[in-house]
């Protein structure tokens, strides 16, 4: 560790090149992960994951591909952490396994992290984990020193990153907003955004989620005196769904509870592990008699009962999905409850959210999400709060992240109007190297630099399905659509040893056709099977009877014999069994 931010020292090569590797992040919302590269060094900036699309079912998350890290592994001289957020976090488990170096972030990031990896059965051996405060500075190799800078984001120990090379510093925004009344009293450091700025900043890389709304976003405050007038006017028992990383949202509840002499309950295993390591931080202020456990909350009336609940994005085994789907073990939704959900829904995500909420209101729920009351604040900062950021930083070159390309592109735009060259602006994609070259005079200070995407390196998405990971071919996924949509016909044939068949073929359906259908179509579909076996002039010559059945002759003539008399492709299942 050191505190000298001027301590990374130059190659005795005038000549030096830096290289930015954005491994996952960009053109997406999620899985951010980006590689630094300078010398004989690398230093890693998040690795998190990102949550399966509707056109990968069974997958249960994406994370990025490490394959140029493991490669380059013993030139990895730290992994850096901007926040505890599961973009941001959430692939550790996977790649510490075949990575041993240390890993830097906040207090309650480095908790998080711990949490997780020793969840996922991930060895610590050989991992070292710091825990970083606003103003310290990291040294990484020879190339790198990595200083923390406190931000304000929907999660606590939030932190930018500026990294202090040869070439001169980065800074990385991480997640960010500008919160002048922020729940912790701990505002974002602007002023060493300022002097940074003053010195020379050579490359800045900001998020770009909120980069369409203009003017400047709510501070969370604002969500604090919402739930306090709701709790004041609410007769009945209350749930709130939110996330169960945002601490902030987490002590704002506990503080109108208690404003009004309602109890707590933690429903939903991360919102009790996050509550717990929060909670061992110091993070939570409340009364020794707040918290009470969820198994007894029917000793107390329902206007002094708050279960503070995950599910905010309508997750399917999430605590407040099975408390509106009536499967909760504890929790049955009562005709009077009010259930807030304190989160904004993730971008595609809206559909279950609306059918949780429909069937939270069919059970006698009154529902309160952000359309009808200040329940959430974004944690991302507005236009006008990146704007502030452009120009206190004033970067020679400028590459957005977090977000999607239309995202990229107006942030891109936006720094070309605030003085960043149009040339010096580039819009990446995740693979991309995007190396910084610069000669050194006296000194040590930059005479020129010029920037450039030089190559790709594999930045695939890896799904992990399970206990699998990696590229899940296409084929999968087509049956488990088919699956999905038409269902399943299976038959059952038996042959004798002399390749006769034994019995006519049995003919099963699942999730296909209605069951005052299944006799007629059942019985169709086996004729035509029995037909096929004994009568197909196309079988081939020498197959044999058992080769004839598995053969995808055999099936696709089955499955157009079904789509003739039903309209719908059924995955067809054959089973030979030999006497």
């Amino acid at each position: 560790m050191a505190k000298d931010k001027t301590a990374a020292v130059a190659d005795t090569n005038n000549d030096l090149k830096l290289r930015v590797i954005p491994l996952g992040g960009l053109c997406e919302i999620g899985k951010n992960m980006t590689a630094f590269e300078m010398g004989n060094d690398i230093i890693i900036v998040d690795v998190g994951m990102a949550f399966a699309e509707e056109t990968m079912p069974g997958v249960d998350a994406v994370i990025p591909d490490f394959e140029y890290v493991l490669k380059n592994r013993d030139r990895v001289r730290g992994i850096f952490l901007t926040h505890g957020h599961e973009d941001h976090i959430g692939s550790l488990p996977y790649l510490m396994q075949d990575l041993k170096c240390p890993i830097y972030g906040g207090k309650l990031t480095i908790e998080l992290v711990r949490h997780k990896l020793s969840d996922k059965g991930v060895s610590l051996a050989g991992i070292s984990m710091m825990a970083c405060k606003n103003g310290e500075m990291i040294k990484a190799g020879k190339n790198f020193f990595v200083e923390f800078i406190r931000v304000n984001h929907s999660i606590a120990d939030s932190y930018a990153l500026a990294i202090h090379t040869p070439l001169g510093v980065i800074i990385h925004s991480g997640d960010f907003k500008v919160d002048y009344t922020p729940i912790n009293g701990k505002t974002i450091n602007l002023q060493r955004f300022g002097e940074l700025g003053k010195e020379g900043v050579l490359l800045f890389m900001c998020e770009s989620t909120n980069i369409e709304i203009p003017g400047v976003s709510p501070s969370e405050n604002h969500v604090g005196k919402s739930f306090q007038k709701i709790f004041q006017e609410t007769p009945g028992r209350i749930i709130v769904a939110t996330f169960s990383s945002h601490v902030h949202r987490m002590q704002q509840i506990f503080t109108a509870a208690e404003m009004y002499g309602k109890h707590i309950c933690l429903s939903g295993r991360s919102m009790v592990n996050v509550f717990n390591i929060a909670n061992s931080l110091g993070y939570i202020e409340m009364k020794e008699d707040t918290l009470i456990d969820i198994e007894e909350i029917d000793n107390y009336p329902p206007n002094e009962v708050v279960i503070l609940t995950t599910g905010s994005q309508a997750e399917p085994m999430s605590a407040l999905s099975r408390m509106a789907y009536a499967s909760h073990r504890s929790v049955e939704i009562q005709e009077g409850d009010t259930v807030i959900i304190s989160a904004h829904p993730i971008p595609g995500n809206e559909k279950p959210i609306y059918r949780v909420i429909n069937e939270l209101f069919r059970k006698g729920a009154h529902v309160i999400y952000e359309s009808l009351a200040d329940v959430h604040v974004s944690g991302h900062a507005y236009a006008n709060e990146l704007k502030l950021m452009h120009n206190l930083i004033k970067p020679t070159y400028f590459i957005p992240v977090h977000g999607e390309y239309r995202m990229l592109y107006k942030h891109a735009k936006m720094a070309q109007e605030l003085g960043t060259l149009p040339e010096n602006t580039f819009i990446l994609n995740n693979g991309d190297v995007f190396e910084i070259s610069a000669t050194l005079g006296a000194n040590n200070k930059v005479i020129n630099s010029s920037a450039r995407v030089i190559d790709q390196v594999p930045a695939q998405a890896v799904l992990i399905d399970g206990n699998t990971s990696g590229d899940i071919s296409n084929r999968v996924f087509t049956e488990r659509k088919s699956l999905a949509s038409d269902g399943c016909v299976a038959i059952s044939v038996v042959v004798d040893k002399n390749e006769a068949l034994v019995a006519p073929p049995v003919v099963t359906s699942i999730g296909f056709i209605y069951e005052d259908e299944k006799a007629d179509i059942h019985g169709g579909c086996g004729a035509k099977a029995m037909a096929l076996l004994t009568t197909d002039s196309k079988r081939k010559a020498n197959q044999t009877l058992e080769e004839y059945c598995i053969s995808r002759q055999f099936r696709d003539a089955i499955k157009n014999h079904l789509f003739d008399k039903t309209k719908r492709h059924p995955m067809i299942l054959v089973n030979v069994t030999r006497l």
